[in-house]
């Protein structure tokens, strides 16, 4: 059996940041993954300059030969309404496709991985877990995410609390003449609240590739929301008539509303795994890296890996995200004051849709880039 110091089960963007940032402190790390890399991973896919600043990413370099695209505006509305386009007059965001950058991110690990493997057992022995009988070390961590099994293994099904987020979207390559049928801009993603603000729809164009999709908090009717926004959009000439292939599902927790521990004796949760989906916007992609960068430093700090010398991590995510909220909660954190009619208002504002949904919400561009070293 094959012993290591850490054991990461995931190798998407938060298990390939922590494994990244334990190697380079001499750590022995297997990091674990059901599917094999590149791999096929539908998602709205977008990144700020504080992500790429986190993960010492140069555009530049990243953008040679993958898909970058830039983001200068946002295109916002409530479905129904004519939308606000607001112009940022710099580049915000950045569009990425997640095969890519996730592979991106994986290709600079070194340490042992096993891709194409999905776990099957995690067993406990004399202070060691042991993964599919093979692999043992005193720290798992999981990665993995809404479904991760180590998450299982600290107890958690479906939280009563939780406020479990279905989306369904679809990315492909568009030819030359749905291109040219496409009246989105590549610079400018498009965000559509639902009515009843349960929920949003996007259609963001990168480069030569399309996503679509919709994401909601009551799954029941997930597809007839998606059904009505995809023909609206049709006609109104913002995607092609003749879109390809099925619209995939996924699901994801909104921090405030997750329940699921992010720690035990010799276990952490980062990522999707943890339930770390920003509340307003469901972006799951900078708090992933972020809980990673943070684990990796409570990890090198800690003298032994029990719950109370893991216990700084679930402190720093609190100061970092914030207090779960209250179980009379539930759903996207938006203010109670945001309601018909006045949100149909609101969203014709651009000073509304630009400093509080999009510069807010969205790109949190409040937040500075993590310190690891504070």
């Amino acid at each position: 059996m094959d012993y290591y110091d850490v054991i990461i089960v995931g190798a998407g963007p938060a298990g390939a940041t922590l494994a990244r940032a334990l190697e380079g402190a001499g750590k022995q790390v297997l990091i674990i993954d059901k599917a094999e890399f590149p791999r096929d991973k539908t998602c709205a896919g977008w990144v700020t300059p504080a992500v790429l600043a986190s993960l010492d990413i140069d555009a530049n370099e990243y953008g040679n030969g993958r898909t970058l695209q830039p983001i200068r505006r946002f295109r916002i509305g409530m479905m129904g309404q004519d939308a606000v386009e607001n112009n940022h007059g710099e580049v915000v965001s950045y569009g990425i496709r997640r095969c890519e950058f996730d592979d991106y991110l994986l290709g600079r690990v070194s340490c042992t991985k096993q891709l194409g493997t999905p776990v099957k057992s995690i067993t406990r022995d004399s202070g060691n877990w042991v993964i599919n009988e093979q692999w043992q070390a005193p720290l798992l961590v999981g990665a993995g995410g809404h479904f991760c099994p180590v998450a299982r293994q600290l107890g958690n099904g479906p939280g009563k609390h939780e406020t479990v987020v279905a989306a369904k979207e679809v990315e492909f390559e568009m030819t030359p003449e749905q291109a040219r049928a496409c009246e989105a801009r590549g610079d400018t993603p498009e965000l559509w609240f639902c009515r009843d603000l349960k929920g949003y729809a996007w259609v963001f164009r990168k480069g030569s590739y399309l996503n679509i999709g919709l994401g909601r908090e009551d799954n029941h009717r997930l597809t007839d929301h998606l059904e009505a926004f995809v023909e609206d959009m049709k006609q109104a000439g913002r995607i092609p008539a003749d879109l390809p292939g099925r619209f995939k599902g996924h699901a994801y927790l909104l921090y405030a509303h997750a329940d699921r521990p992010l720690l035990d004796d010799g276990v952490l949760l980062i990522g999707d795994a943890a339930g770390l989906a920003y509340t307003q916007s469901g972006e799951g992609i900078r708090p992933a890296i972020e809980s990673a960068l943070m684990a990796a430093k409570v990890i090198q700090e800690a003298p032994d890996y029990s719950a109370v010398s893991l216990q700084p991590y679930g402190e720093q995510i609190a100061a970092r995200f914030g207090n779960r909220a209250s179980e009379q909660e539930h759903g996207f954190d938006l203010p109670e004051w945001l309601k018909q009619p006045i949100a149909s208002t609101l969203m014709r504002s651009h000073w509304f849709t630009r400093k509080v949904v999009t510069e807010k919400w969205f790109l949190h561009q409040q937040v500075p880039p993590l310190d690891v070293a504070v």
